[in-house]
């Protein structure tokens, strides 16, 4: 879920290990409270820049687990801010160790077995708040928001939120906002039915700690016994590509396209489109099709995570989102090359 990436790890992250964080899946929300009228009448542009905020002026720390019933991660998380500055810590718990710092726009990732640092440019996943502000925005329109009640996470009072599509083309989602803050401290994603296809949560978390931009920013730069890698990324128009979507899928605008530029001697890179409805975010991957590495069409599912491989003509196209398949095959069918 993009938009609330800046509260899910790290705020992309709430990047969440153990038997408990499963269990937690099915304990039913509380049930609505006496709540302030204000919280009860916040529409979901106001839940939404409520939680984006905390998430940006807030400094945390905490362990965060991501269960789905394919998968159980967890990371420790540092999350400092000054100003606009952002800066935070992603400690991989599970899986080949390895540690992400990212300040805005910048990443680099400390791969401890390889001995590699990987730093590349990424933008926002999602330009919100930006779409929030946008006289054009859609989010209302697709979306709303509706108080359940309140709830104990990770020792903090939350209020429940649900945020519930208006169409079948997108996932919902049920959130725990911290009751001061508005820091998101929990989030299912719920499939068309309801059905929880995802969770992430805080086991445990301090907010307003003791964590210095400054002291991040030393541990960033500190790549001594590291090989660098710089991963090189150049926005390209998909139109001067070749490629535009015949019919918009409703709600999903573009946000960017980029291509990571290719090592010497190898083919054409791929192009990555980028799409998004102010919440749920889908890419669109397209690259020369090659018969030994572009195996099988279909679909694959992990979590709330979609994806669908297809051949057009040329092409091989591979569309990845946290989305309904039927939203992807809307994306796949659109797709249009528009020279050869």
């Amino acid at each position: 879920m993009s938009m609330l990436s800046s509260g899910r790890a790290a705020a992309a992250v709430l990047s969440l290990g153990l038997a408990a964080c499963a269990a937690l899946a099915q304990i039913a929300p509380a049930p609505v409270d006496a709540a302030p009228a204000a919280a009860e009448q916040r529409s979901i542009g106001e839940w939404l820049m409520r939680m984006h905020d905390a998430s940006r002026k807030r400094a945390y720390t905490g362990t965060f687990v991501v269960s789905s019933d394919a998968m159980l991660a967890s990371a420790r998380i540092w999350h400092a801010c000054e100003g606009e500055q952002q800066i935070e810590r992603v400690d991989a718990l599970t899986g080949p160790p390895r540690t992400t710092f990212r300040r805005n726009d910048h990443v680099v990732t400390f791969l401890q077995d390889s001995k590699v640092a990987r730093m590349e440019k990424r933008e926002a996943l999602g330009l919100f708040p930006n779409l929030l502000q946008a006289a054009d925005t859609s989010i209302a329109e697709f979306y709303g928001a509706k108080r359940l009640g309140q709830d104990r996470v990770a020792g903090f009072e939350a209020d429940i939120v649900l945020l519930k599509p208006k169409d079948k083309l997108r996932f919902g989602y049920r959130v725990w906002s911290e009751k001061k803050s508005g820091l998101v401290i929990k989030l299912q994603t719920l499939d068309v039915d309801g059905k929880v296809l995802e969770q992430a949560a805080f086991s445990e978390l301090q907010i307003d700690a003791p964590v210095r931009l400054e002291s991040l920013a030393r541990m960033m730069n500190k790549t001594a016994g590291y090989r660098t890698e710089r991963v090189e990324t150049l926005a390209v128009d998909p139109a001067a590509e070749g490629w535009t979507l015949s019919e918009p899928v409703p709600g999903f605008r573009s946000m960017s396209c980029i291509k990571r530029a290719p090592e010497p001697g190898m083919a054409p890179s791929t192009m990555q489109w980028v799409f998004s409805d102010g919440l749920a975010s889908v890419s669109l991957f397209v690259e020369p099709y090659d018969a030994q590495r572009h195996l099988k069409e279909g679909l694959v599912g992990m979590g709330a995570t979609q994806s669908l491989m297809r051949r057009s003509e040329d092409w091989w196209l591979t569309a990845v989102g946290e989305v309904p398949v039927a939203t992807l095959k809307s994306f796949a069918a659109s797709l249009q090359r528009t020279r050869k």
